[in-house]
């Protein structure tokens, strides 16, 4: 099979298309702080390039919200949420397009962590159903679920300052760089140089983490699964006491 073969047959979940959305949206929000901060530096507005990339991103979600349906799940409310979510986000998407770059940027500002929560709670739906055939990946740590959620958020950045790396989250301390690094060589996570907003004004762009596809049916696979149980050092076996005779009785 080729490689183009592979992704002719490359049919998402809903819960994966959800996640894959979710990056598309983080993508389409960094472009727009790129452009946020070449205005500030005396830029000359451009041609609203973000248009089509909005519209896009409309379609995009409408075709999650098709998947989800066909999967004929019950009507329960945490579905009607789901789907009412999505819709919502689908027509502040569309609306997006017809504004300025600054006010476009407002509209989705929230638009990948609601995929991600509408990925989690379909998920939990789906279980609940039956519907998830998917095995949990067992590589993935209580912390390294953590970590692949957050990126799926678009809430994790890599900066370099003074040739060191550093993590940067906006959930302070939440992703440690040591499990990047691990989570990269998994090929569970890509970085996109750059592409991300700088940390301060007139800065270099950070690096935006990024889900890879593997990285997306990972997480996917446990989402709504309760976090495995951390790993303690085995317990350290204590010396019996020794017994000690019994006192003898004064008269």
């Amino acid at each position: 099979m080729t490689a183009a073969d592979g992704l002719l047959f490359d049919v998402p979940t809903p819960v994966e298309r959800l996640l894959r959305l979710a990056g598309q949206y983080t993508r389409h929000n960094d472009m727009l702080d790129l452009h946020l901060a070449e205005l500030a530096a005396g830029a000359e507005p451009g041609d609203d390039a973000h248009t089509g990339s909005a519209r896009q991103l409309a379609y995009d979600t409408r075709t999650a919200i098709t998947a989800i349906r066909a999967e004929r799940l019950y009507a329960s409310t945490e579905m009607t949420e789901i789907l009412a979510r999505l819709t919502q986000l689908a027509f502040l998407s569309t609306a997006s397009a017809g504004h300025d770059v600054r006010t476009a940027r407002d509209l989705t500002a929230l638009a990948a962590d609601a995929c991600v929560g509408c990925a989690a709670s379909l998920a939990a739906e789906m279980r609940r159903r039956g519907a998830m055939a998917t095995a949990p990946d067992d590589r993935l740590s209580a912390e390294r679920r953590t970590a692949l959620a957050e990126i799926a958020r678009g809430y994790v950045t890599v900066s370099n300052l003074f040739d060191r790396e550093r993590a940067q989250s906006r959930r302070h301390n939440r992703v440690r760089l040591s499990t990047l690094r691990v989570l990269e060589k998994c090929h569970l996570t890509g970085r996109d140089p750059s592409s991300a907003p700088a940390t301060y004004i007139g800065g270099p762009g950070q690096d935006r983490i990024r889900l890879s596809l593997a990285g997306i049916t990972a997480l996917a696979s446990v989402l709504a699964l309760p976090p495995p149980p951390r790993e303690t050092p085995p317990a350290t076996t204590r010396r019996p006491t020794p017994a000690h005779p019994p006192r003898a009785r004064s008269h």
